[in-house]
């Protein structure tokens, strides 16, 4: 039987832990320092409770690391330092952090074996909704969740791979939300928001898909640079953030030397944002 520790179980670290169970596993967590929420979440679970750390260590094989980003480091540190004998099972961080700082959650641990992953979708409950990307030593998180509402999906790459693919899609899940919350803020400072949300409803993009798209905006992005230059100077005036704004305006700024060209592939207009624009970063 595969005995895990998971840490912790928040909303989405007791329905991963849920999952775990569902193929025998043991799973167990700490208690010590954590929330009445978190406990009833962990007893709602099935969780095995422990006292320490140490305690949950011994005869764990896997280690699950399930915590805001932050302390993604904190727990490696934590896990490196409770015993007296290195932890020499599998580590896997299934955090929403960049792949620099897995690979110091990586230095942490160089005795465990470590599985790197990224987790997208809701906490998983029914199986289609939820995938647990991962890379480096992945075969016996595969084993652990196999037949469970929680697709795993093994990456060939090293360490790393796999929070940057976490990255890649909350960069654009997450923004475009706020985003959108900004935009909707700033109509209704005008008192436009029902035209917004009507345009909206007219809206059929699928920006993330459409990559075929990114090559007709690398073309117009002369104008539409000072487009969002001017929405920046709107949303600062309505006393909203318009950094994002911003933000878009500079990657577009390193497309206007294709401006008009329809010859380019995604390929190269991707590789465009990786490039200064020749005049240099505008100024806000």
């Amino acid at each position: 039987m595969t005995v895990v520790t998971l840490l912790h179980p928040g909303s989405m670290g007791a329905a991963v832990g849920t999952q775990a169970r569902r193929t025998e596993a043991t799973v167990r967590w700490v208690g010590t320092g954590r929330s009445a929420e978190t406990g009833r979440r962990a007893k709602d679970a099935g969780l095995a409770e422990c006292a320490e750390l140490a305690t949950a260590l011994d005869g764990s094989d896997i280690v699950v690391s399930i915590c805001p980003p932050a302390h993604a480091e904190d727990v490696a540190r934590s896990v490196a330092e409770s015993t007296e004998r290195a932890f020499t099972g599998v580590y896997l961080d299934a955090n929403a952090i960049s792949p620099a700082r897995m690979q110091r959650v990586a230095a942490l641990l160089p005795t465990a074996l470590l599985a790197d992953g990224a987790i997208i979708g809701e906490p998983p409950m029914t199986p289609g909704t939820t995938r647990l990307y991962v890379c480096g030593h992945a075969e016996p998180i595969a084993r652990l969740f196999e037949g469970t509402a929680l697709e795993v999906v093994t990456l060939s790459g090293d360490i790393g791979q796999a929070s940057a693919l976490k990255m890649a899609y909350a960069s654009y899940q997450k923004a475009s939300r706020v985003l959108g919350a900004v935009a909707h803020a700033l109509a209704r400072r005008h008192d436009v928001e029902d035209h917004l949300a009507r345009e909206a409803d007219l809206l059929h993009s699928r920006p993330l898909a459409d990559t075929d798209g990114f090559r007709a905006a690398a073309s117009r992005a002369w104008r539409w640079a000072p487009e969002m230059r001017e929405a920046d100077e709107a949303l600062r005036a309505a006393g909203l953030p318009g950094d994002m704004a911003i933000g878009a305006a500079t990657a577009l700024e390193r497309w206007t030397s294709v401006k008009d060209r329809d010859d380019l592939d995604v390929a190269a207009v991707l590789a465009l944002l990786s490039k200064p624009p020749p005049n240099g970063e505008a100024a806000r």
